[in-house]
């Protein structure tokens, strides 16, 4: 196997340095800065694939045709927007190369997830790090838009999308101010964990000013900080945003029955019904996608207008 791949990689490459890149608009050069450095592109990539779902959902999003998609996790809000033809390239956390390779894509995208496969990838085709920072999850949105607006000439676009979500924070922030505290919860194979500021979900407290019950926890093990019933019953916040993993990764959603037990119906947050189960995709596997950053926004805008 490890022959074969290496026999694609170098076929690519030739393919590559013969200007094999039939299918492209190749233009003037264009350089992009990424998480990983700088990668120069020869044009306008027409043939691209992607390791992440957040880096489809924001060129899908711009109109820009994606050729290869991850094989795992797909979101439901997306399942519809990707193409009858488009190719499964490996799960999130290892691209399958060999099915790259073979596709000769004029670029491949990656991010935090599949981040370490860059110098491999980089070996195939132009591969861009579109990993964002969760300290400035919105901000970090809006700039991979950008990046690919100027990347696929689809900068008035980008424009429009951009300025759309300034508005929605906007009107999610506008919505939850005044409205009290809120926590973050994340519910895995019947745990809990919560998320803190500095954690993937800090743009609800940072973006929203939603006021946070917790001071610093930790994002470890991708599921926060372990709590128990007993203290989300003592912290008590107003409200209470729920991550469901389990129906985020595509397996069966426990949320709702895990938080229907007689200590959590003593909170506020139950007693108010303020609990928003945020879309469970959107909410783990692709937050840093435009799409679905805007189907939570969405969920919070409704549950905050109904508690008014």
């Amino acid at each position: 196997m490890t022959r074969l791949c290496t026999s694609l990689i170098l076929s690519a490459c030739l393919a590559l340095a013969m200007g094999g890149f039939g299918a492209s608009v190749w233009a003037a050069p264009i350089t992009v800065p990424h998480a990983q450095g700088e990668t120069v592109l020869p044009g306008v990539p027409a043939k691209v694939m992607v390791t992440d779902w957040a880096a489809f959902d924001n060129l899908e999003a711009l109109g820009v045709p994606v050729s290869g998609v991850p094989a795992a996790a797909t979101p439901p809000y997306l399942a519809r927007r990707i193409g009858a033809d488009a190719q499964r390239i490996g799960s999130l956390q290892e691209p399958d190369m060999e099915a790259i390779a073979a596709a000769e894509p004029d670029l491949v995208i990656v991010a935090s997830r599949s981040r370490t496969a860059l110098p491999t990838l980089s070996q195939i085709a132009p591969t861009l790090d579109m990993s964002v920072d969760n300290a400035d999850l919105a901000g970090g949105v809006k700039a991979s838009l950008q990046t690919y607006g100027r990347v696929f000439g689809r900068e008035a676009r980008a424009g429009e999308l951009v300025a759309a979500l300034d508005e929605r924070i906007a009107q999610a922030r506008a919505a939850m101010a005044g409205k009290g505290t809120g926590l973050v919860l994340v519910v895995n194979g019947g745990r809990l964990g919560v998320y803190g500021p500095g954690s993937r979900v800090a743009w609800i407290y940072d973006a929203l000013g939603v006021p946070s019950v917790l001071g610093d926890v930790s994002d470890r093990d991708h599921g926060g900080d372990a709590v128990s019933f007993e203290y989300l019953l003592e912290r008590n916040p107003d409200w209470l945003f729920v991550v469901d993993r389990d129906a985020g990764i595509g397996n069966e959603g426990t949320a709702r029955q895990v938080l229907d037990n007689e200590l959590i119906h003593g909170t506020k947050f139950w007693g108010k019904n303020q609990i928003v189960f945020l879309d469970p995709a959107a909410a783990y596997v692709t937050m840093h996608g435009y799409s679905g950053l805007m189907l939570m926004l969405d969920q919070i805008i409704a549950r905050a207008r109904d508690a008014s």
